[in-house]
């Protein structure tokens, strides 16, 4: 359910029939003005999992629930080591900006 504005005053007259709303899942934006200053919302209980919290979200519609994750591909094959050498080279290539950029000097 998505929120729904009212006035301060209309809010005052109705209050007990927004508790009621808002005990069945609804929001209410309070305006003053026609500026938002107050939000009526539904408690949640802090004790809620994380899986009922993201089954909460999902069902208001702010996630999207989770595809299935497809396999990954098999490693592709490299000779041993080689991997580690074109990491230990891309990692010298970063560090050089970054030790000139901080004064360090090069080992």
């Amino acid at each position: 359910m998505g929120a729904r504005t009212v006035g301060i005053r209309e809010a005052k007259a109705r209050l007990s029939r927004l508790v009621d709303e808002v005990s069945r899942g609804r929001e209410w934006i309070i305006t003053a003005r026609g500026k938002p200053v107050a939000r009526l919302a539904p408690v949640t209980p802090a004790s809620l999992s994380l899986a009922q919290r993201i089954k909460q979200l999902e069902d208001a519609g702010v996630l999207e629930p989770a595809r299935p994750a497809e396999p990954l591909p098999p490693p592709l094959p490299l000779r041993r080591g080689l991997a580690l050498r074109w990491l230990q080279e891309a990692r010298s290539r970063w560090d050089l900006p970054r030790r000139r950029l901080w004064g360090e000097r090069s080992p």
